[in-house]
């Protein structure tokens, strides 16, 4: 997560080989990547408002963050009028705290059931995302990261048990991610590891 680091950080870790960034804001997003190379890859992680998916859907790579079929929709309608396929996640609710975003298991299933995603040719869900507590009780964000590796279980033998693509479970931030590895994350989400603390 790059998010709220100043461009000259982004700069040099693109430099150091990093060629992955994740923002949570979509205005910040679209300066960072006027101004970084062709070839880097953003990643857009947080709440989305569908009103702002059109300033992004020209470059995102992968949006972590899909919690309705309305949002979906939205991805769809702009990712095709620029004649794109944009990569997708379904964000999970997997926390204890009410401030998080996220679908539950029985709302996903609903959602690649709807004849509207059957119909959607220009967004690819490609695995599923989760946000656990800010917590110390490291027990209990174990449980949270495994109940989010068990819907990834349930919906690739369900839904995707025949795409190679889908294949990613996003968990993990600088303070848990080893415990999502542990858990099964193929994609973790650290910035302050790399960039030191944020100044707000």
């Amino acid at each position: 997560m790059s998010k709220m680091q100043p461009l000259s950080a982004l700069v040099e870790a693109y430099h150091a080989g990093q060629r992955v960034f994740g923002e949570n804001k979509v205005q910040e997003l679209v300066t960072k990547q006027l101004q970084l190379p062709a070839d880097t890859e953003w990643h857009f992680i947080g709440h989305l408002q569908t009103n702002k998916v059109k300033y992004m859907a020209t470059f995102v790579s992968l949006i972590h963050s899909i919690d309705s079929l309305n949002l979906l929709k939205e991805v769809n309608k702009e990712a095709m009028k620029n004649n794109r396929i944009i990569d997708c996640l379904l964000q999970f609710y997997i926390a204890t705290e009410e401030t998080k975003f996220g679908l539950s298991i029985e709302e996903a299933m609903a959602i690649l059931d709807s004849n509207n995603y059957q119909t959607m040719k220009n967004i690819r869900i490609t695995g599923v995302m989760g946000m656990s507590s800010f917590s110390d009780d490291l027990k209990m964000v174990r449980s949270e990261f495994k109940s989010l590796h068990d819907y990834y279980v349930v919906l690739k033998a369900r839904n995707f048990e025949n795409h190679d693509s889908f294949n990613v479970i996003s968990m993990g931030m600088s303070g848990d991610y080893k415990i999502a590895i542990k858990e099964g994350s193929t994609m973790v989400r650290i910035g302050t590891s790399i960039f030191g603390d944020r100044t707000y």
